[in-house]
């Protein structure tokens, strides 16, 4: 299971009977409890029972993880600050932030859609990057706090809600649709909003939700208990 298509069952059986300790891994689609050794890099591991992938060996995961953490709450304090859309009408300009277009559609009567783009762009990435912060420096120097446990469930919660790149394919739209009745001037933060998609998607792929388990306080007394809040 160590290697690419190799079992889980049978790097874990070699490991305990060399009498080496593994992580206790629950298979989040068939509940199989398992031991994972220690991967080789580069190296996956896949379920026994049903060969769903259960993680993959990812060097340095909490340096990455928190470079591009501290690089994503830079990006998104620019985009919230400075404007991202400007139209010229008749030689007269106004440009408008993302926070002035939630702003604007709640005076026009689309609270609804207002509290959406502001929970989705800006509240969401916001808390995503922010929990993933303090769970980093959190498990830097293990033993973690047990409270680290909830903002791992919280990362994984309001990560699915951070939906930029869905505003950004919603005001492309709406630029095609005005683009013969006014002039489009891009500000800086749609760029900035763009890279944002791509180093929120980084930030994700960097970071081993498995390394920072095994650091929490109630976990480090015993694989068991980390491997039943992994699931």
């Amino acid at each position: 299971m160590a290697g690419a298509g190799v079992p889980a069952a049978a790097t874990a059986t070699a490991a305990t009977a060399d009498g080496a300790e593994g992580t206790l891994l629950a298979c989040p689609d068939c509940d199989l409890l398992q031991r994972l050794p220690p991967l080789p890099l580069h190296h996956a591991a896949c379920c026994a029972r049903c060969r769903a992938p259960l993680c993959r060996h990812k060097p340095d995961s909490l340096e990455r993880t928190l470079a591009l953490a501290l690089a994503a709450a830079i990006l998104l304090l620019i985009a919230n600050v400075v404007p991202m859309l400007g139209l010229s009408v008749a030689g007269r300009e106004a440009f408008t932030t993302v926070l002035g277009g939630v702003v604007a559609m709640w005076r026009e009567g689309s609270q609804v859609v207002a509290m959406l783009v502001l929970f989705a762009a800006v509240i969401a990435p916001a808390l995503e990057i922010g929990c993933l912060l303090l769970v980093v420096l959190a498990v830097r120097q293990p033993p973690a706090p047990h409270w680290v446990a909830t903002l791992l469930h919280g990362y994984e919660f309001v990560r699915e809600w951070s939906m930029i790149e869905i505003m950004l394919l919603g005001v492309l739209v709406a630029l095609i649709k005005i683009a013969e009745l006014a002039t489009v001037i891009p500000g800086l933060a749609l760029f900035v909003l763009g890279s944002l998609v791509f180093l929120l998607a980084a930030m994700a792929a960097a970071f081993d939700p498995r390394v920072a388990w095994q650091r929490i306080e109630w976990a480090a007394g015993g694989a068991a208990g980390g491997a039943e809040a992994m699931r």
